[in-house]
């Protein structure tokens, strides 16, 4: 039997065993050839409900277990994402679209998710408070509970098992609700590695869904805290639901991060740089450069570079071929993708490359002269589309990176780096990187944006992931009850 043999998981959901769902089932598809891959569980209302109060049972045991056993258990979770990263990167490739590159780098770094967890169970939990009276005081670090996790499709292994790691190694138990589209490798795939690790049963549920299985975790009142990733339009939502509920939630969403090329920038390098961070795994990461702003001395020699990387790009199946692009998720997202860019033009912009497609394989797309009201630079476009427009000084390129609602990321590029330093901090951003593009995650690297990116940093490093997944308790204690004089 393989590592993640359908037999396993067909009509199924996970708590422990493996459970028929009670809403049913859905077609896993590879988008690449709309083949049916197999069948996964989908969740509903039901299922969470029975998920999280099981959750909630089970999760005392385990924070009272022996922070060595929980940092041993994760440490196991990590080697077995090593040991089967080659099926799951098959999975990845045919499920999500990805290049083996980037599902290599997404197994890589669900194994370091994990070590960098099983080093949490043993950090410092608290400090001793100064008090006025004759008493010990002190804040301590306690587990939420029961953390409920939401991930997307784009990345499904990485930002699932960011979340959902470090909130075991805390003694949480979790609710994980993957993306339908991508229930194999973002949902059953952690499943299959915690089952295997040796995780008692009913701390982690795998119930891959849509809307519904979302909205239930969301509302569930054993589950007092969400880690959500996804769009801004989805975000907004679920803080919203949880605001009302009180409920602690983290936000990590969309993206239009720029991308500031200086004239004295080596154009070779911002060249390549450019097209890495916009056309990865087809432009949808929510970290992608969505706006080249670039200075006006160079921006045609840049324009032209980014659109002769683009023109000599493969786009294909990645199952068969050595090709740098996939295919968009779905032909919801394909048809988007070209209709921002059809308006753009429409709105002025120059079509340096692309802007055409084939089934779901869209051409890398070089967009030139773009009026800062085009549609495929004001909004997210979460394709393979890279929108250059132009500035004069550095005080306009910060104005014009700081005008958008999102302030996920900001790449640099400048021979100066106190110059990239001084534009750094005009800039309302989550992550800055001078001289490198704005895609990067790392598992020891808080990660978050502001704005409509989300609620700050909530994920990676110990402080964020502390933060996230604990509450700060008060406690004081002393030899003799206190006298008052009631």
């Amino acid at each position: 039997m393989t590592f993640l043999d359908p037999k396993v998981w067909t009509g199924s959901i996970f708590d422990g065993s493996w459970t028929v769902s009670r809403a049913g089932d859905a077609p896993v598809v590879e988008p690449a050839t709309g083949e049916e891959l197999g069948r996964a569980g989908t969740a509903g209302a039901e299922d969470v409900a029975a998920a999280a109060l099981r959750a909630r049972q089970e999760q005392r045991a385990w924070a009272a277990t022996p922070y060595e056993e929980r940092a041993a258990l994760l440490r196991r979770a990590g080697r077995l994402f090593e040991e089967h990263a080659q099926e799951i990167q098959d999975w990845i490739v045919r499920e999500s679209g990805g290049v083996p590159g980037k599902a290599g780098f997404e197994t890589h770094v669900a194994a370091q998710e994990c070590y960098e967890a099983a080093a949490l169970a043993s950090q410092p939990l608290g400090e001793v408070l100064p008090t006025s009276r004759k008493r010990l005081s002190f804040a301590r670090r306690v587990p939420v509970g029961v953390v409920g996790v939401i991930a997307p499709f784009n990345f499904p292994l990485i930002l699932g098992i960011r979340s959902v790691a470090p909130a075991l190694a805390l003694g949480n138990a979790v609710v994980f609700k993957p993306d339908q589209r991508t229930a194999v490798c973002g949902g059953y795939a952690i499943a299959r590695v915690f089952e295997e690790a040796g995780l008692p049963p009913g701390l982690l549920h795998v119930l891959p869904g849509g809307a519904e299985a979302g909205q239930a975790v969301v509302a569930d009142p054993n589950i007092p805290v969400i880690s959500f990733t996804g769009s801004t339009a989805a975000g907004r939502k679920v803080g919203e639901a949880g605001a009302r509920l009180l409920k602690r939630v983290h936000l990590e969403l969309g993206g239009n991060s720029a991308l500031v090329v200086f004239d004295d920038a080596d154009l070779g390098l911002a060249a390549s740089a450019g097209a890495w961070a916009t056309f990865f795994h087809q432009g949808q990461i929510c970290m992608t450069s969505g706006r080249h702003l670039v200075h006006e001395a160079v921006a045609e020699e840049y324009v032209e570079r980014l659109a002769a990387k683009a023109d000599g790009l493969p786009v294909g199946d990645p199952a068969t071929g050595q090709v740098a692009l996939g295919p968009l998720i779905d032909a919801h997202q394909r048809d988007r993708v070209h209709r921002l860019v059809t308006e753009s033009v429409a709105a002025g912009a120059r079509l340096a490359t692309g802007g055409t497609f084939e089934g779901l394989f869209y051409r890398p797309t070089v967009l030139a002269e773009v009026p800062v009201a085009a549609p495929a630079y004001a909004e997210e476009v979460f394709g393979p589309v890279a929108p250059v427009t132009t500035f004069s000084t550095l005080e306009e390129a910060a104005a014009l990176a700081a005008d958008s609602e999102y302030g996920l990321s900001l790449g640099i590029l400048t021979r100066d780096v106190m110059k990239g330093m001084a534009l750094a901090d005009l800039v309302p951003t989550g992550i800055v990187h001078i001289n490198d593009q704005t895609v990067d995650d790392e598992a020891v690297a808080p990660f978050g944006g502001v704005g409509a990116s989300g609620t700050g940093s909530r994920f990676g490093g110990t402080g964020a992931n502390v933060d996230a997944f604990t509450e700060t308790q008060w406690v004081t204690m002393q030899g003799d009850i206190a006298a008052y004089p009631f």
